[in-house]
């Protein structure tokens, strides 16, 4: 270690954890997206608050801008370090830290992945109901600060709806202990909501009080065969009207055919080109024949082909694999994403023209489309031929993101529905903010961040 910047670091900080092996800049210096060489100085990975506060105020001494890093599975370059920051790593601040029976919370540590956070609220009886394929390696902090939604916000909302309390850092290093788990508190700004979704551009979520609930009832799963992109609407109506739905998911054939190949189970004898998977609430015989009833009511309307209920556990997640495996599955041809929403009652005459918008522009590219359809949110992946260069495929790619930024803009719909606007979006803000409303974000960057070094050049530049 030849930088005296971080020499320094180490003597204001003595028991701090530095990686700066080649190796190491590497891993932590990107996300998923993959598509910027990570050049970090160097790796920080904090054990304790103080720790944190004494990096981010070394940070503002010399100058240096940092990035915060959890799990490092987001989409949109939010956790990428390319330009000499240093990485911030809440990995080593992974525990619980307290569990309250009466107000029903757990207090965690931002490094703890999201299902330990499960496992811990299921050890007290309870569940932590945010949930999404990357359970496994994200963290409580990534998704506090993308604000992300999954597979159940059609019944339990976005990560916010769950935030009863947050300690952050802020930009100057000043310790932030905001709401303090309290249900009701009218007094003046609420600085928690801010922070979440604000991808550690204002600070760093180093704790968070987590609101827990009871388990839903018994559920089961069930998978459909639909005939076409236009029915999707109609069958989610039918069932939401007949059951209370826990998550409703649509995807393609191509998707089926990716995921499969990866290993998943496919249960119907023919293939279909469109699918849906819901997991509903089923406590008793009345649940099941409501189930059946819709099943039922939307074969005769022709909007089901076919369909599976799941008869056990095991099979239940077999079925969501599904789903659940697609990401996975079509990683290797570095695809490119989109991740955008708008009003449920606008979602049939948007799916319509973005169809439309997407069939015409790729006609020679495979796109795998999935997304949580019951809450507004449609996920767009367009795969990579092997014969074609990166930078053309980015090229044709980011011309049709700006059109159907523009089609985003005419439905009031958002260019980033949970995977936060990082470093991908940014040039497509405008098509969900106006001018106003990103000047005033930069103004409130500049009181919790005024030296300009949290995670700077994400969602806007100053």
């Amino acid at each position: 270690m030849t930088d005296p910047r971080l020499e320094s670091l180490l003597q204001s900080c003595p028991d701090l954890r530095l990686k700066t092996d080649a190796g190491d800049l590497e891993h932590y210096g990107r996300d998923w997206t993959r598509r910027w060489a990570p050049a970090p100085l160097a790796i920080a990975l904090p054990g304790s608050v103080e720790e944190v506060q004494a990096v981010v105020r070394w940070a503002n001494a010399h100058k240096v801008a940092v990035v915060p890093s959890g799990g490092r599975t987001g989409l949109s370059g939010g956790a990428v370090a390319a330009n000499g920051e240093l990485v911030l790593s809440l990995e080593r601040m992974n525990k619980p830290l307290g569990f309250d029976a009466v107000d029903r919370t757990l207090v965690v540590q931002a490094g703890m992945p999201l299902e330990a956070v499960h496992n811990t609220a299921k050890e007290h009886g309870l569940i932590y109901p945010v949930d999404f394929a990357a359970r496994g390696s994200c963290s409580i902090g990534g998704n506090i600060a993308t604000n992300a939604g999954g597979i159940r916000v059609i019944r339990y909302g976005n990560t916010r709806e769950w935030i009863a309390g947050l300690k952050v850092v802020a930009g100057n290093g000043e310790l932030l202990e905001l709401n303090k788990g309290l249900i009701k508190n009218s007094s003046g700004y609420d600085f928690r909501q801010l922070m979440i979704g604000s991808e550690g551009t204002l600070g760093i979520v180093v704790e968070a009080t987590l609101k827990l609930t009871d388990p839903p009832p018994s559920t089961n799963v069930m998978v459909l065969a639909l005939p076409s992109f236009e029915v999707l609407m109609q069958v989610f109506s039918a069932f939401r009207e007949r059951l209370q739905l826990e998550a409703f998911e649509f995807f393609t054939d191509l998707a089926v055919k990716h995921v499969t190949a990866h290993g998943a189970q496919y249960p119907f004898e023919q293939i279909h080109p469109y699918y849906v998977v819901t997991e509903y609430a089923s406590a008793d015989e009345a649940g099941e024949a409501a189930a059946l009833a819709a099943f039922e009511y939307c074969m005769e309307q022709g909007w089901v082909l076919d369909g599976v209920i799941s008869t056990s556990e095991a099979q239940a997640q077999q079925l969501w694999r599904l789903r659940e495996g697609i990401t996975e599955s079509v990683a290797r041809y570095k695809p490119y994403k989109n991740d955008v929403s708008v009003r449920i009652s606008a979602m049939p005459a948007f799916l319509a023209e973005t169809q439309a918008l997407i069939s015409g522009a790729y006609p020679h590219f495979e796109v795998v489309w999935f997304g949580h359809i019951g809450d507004g949110n449609l996920h767009i992946n367009v795969l990579k031929p092997d014969d074609t260069s990166d930078a053309e495929f980015l090229g044709q790619c980011e011309h049709v993101t700006k059109l159907l930024a523009q089609v985003l803009q005419r439905f009031d719909g958002s260019i980033s529905a949970e995977h936060g606007i990082g470093l991908v979006k940014k040039a497509y803000l405008a098509s969900t903010r106006s001018d106003a409303e990103v000047a005033l974000m930069r103004g409130v960057k500049r009181v919790f961040d005024p030296n300009g070094l949290m995670n700077p050049g994400k969602v806007f530049d100053l």
